[in-house]
């Protein structure tokens, strides 16, 4: 019987929280990683060496979603790692998870401030994944990272849900266009989670914590084990037919 040949998936901001446990996740279910890391190319190889401790393979590159400039550059590693470390010209998946937060009231959000988030969560989401398309095989998927706050209003964090309701869009966009080279598009919108995220306030404030758990209908606040699973079970092969939806991962907050 022929071995089904090797999956790859690229996940971006795969160095730690929600991008490092999908890679592990994803790992321990067969697929290689190639992780990307902005600034700690040191955390970034820890996940690739835990990835080769479970029997799999991974890379680790550097990559500023924010800087479009960089992403032809990028592209051209990408392919040239595809063939030196699995003899491939191709990637399986792509994960759009980098992500930063800034948490300012609408009243006083700076220009600059919108830029960043603007910058790294929308526009650098449309135009890497445009730029990586050549790569990526058809019958692959791409799942888009949103958040709860694009369906629910937390006041502080009205560019942050602004930014993630567009990528909600783009992911329909995706998955119409996209469909007939039978690439899947989904998106998976976290609840809070205790990770670093945000200076790490939903993990290491009690108060914030206990508020978010006591408006969660599973009565605690998420972890990231509960994110990275359920991007692993989207890429099998068992969701094939799931497309353009919104997954929310979040225990059931503000029903």
């Amino acid at each position: 019987m022929t071995q089904d040949p090797t999956k790859i998936v690229l996940i971006t901001g795969a160095s730690r929280g929600l991008g490092k446990n999908t890679a592990l996740a994803l790992a321990k279910k067969g697929v290689d990683v190639i992780v990307t890391y902005r600034s700690n190319e040191a955390e970034a190889q820890n996940v690739v060496s835990e990835i080769e401790q479970i029997g799999g393979k991974a890379i680790a590159l550097q990559l500023d979603t924010s800087n479009t400039k960089t992403f032809d550059d990028f592209a051209t590693q990408i392919k040239q790692s595809l063939q030196d470390k699995w003899e491939a010209q191709q990637f399986d998946f792509l994960v759009n998870n980098a992500g930063i937060g800034i948490h300012a009231p609408f009243a006083e959000t700076t220009e600059e401030q919108f830029d960043h988030l603007m910058n790294i969560h929308v526009k650098g989401v449309f135009f890497l994944t445009q730029k990586l398309l050549p790569l990526l095989k058809d019958g692959g998927r791409i799942i888009n990272i949103s958040s709860g706050l694009a369906r629910f209003a937390l006041p502080g964090y009205t560019a942050y849900g602004t930014m993630k309701g567009a990528i909600e869009v783009l992911t329909r966009y995706m998955a119409k266009e996209l469909g007939h080279r039978q690439i899947a598009v989904n998106v998976v919108a976290p609840g809070a989670i205790e990770t670093d995220f945000a200076n790490g306030s939903v993990r290491d404030n009690p108060e914030v914590n206990n508020f978010i758990a006591s408006q969660t209908a599973l009565g605690r606040v998420g972890l990231p084990d509960d994110i990275g699973g359920t991007i692993a079970s989207l890429l099998s092969q068992e969701n094939r037919w799931v497309n353009a939806q919104r997954i929310e991962v979040s225990g059931g907050m503000f029903l």
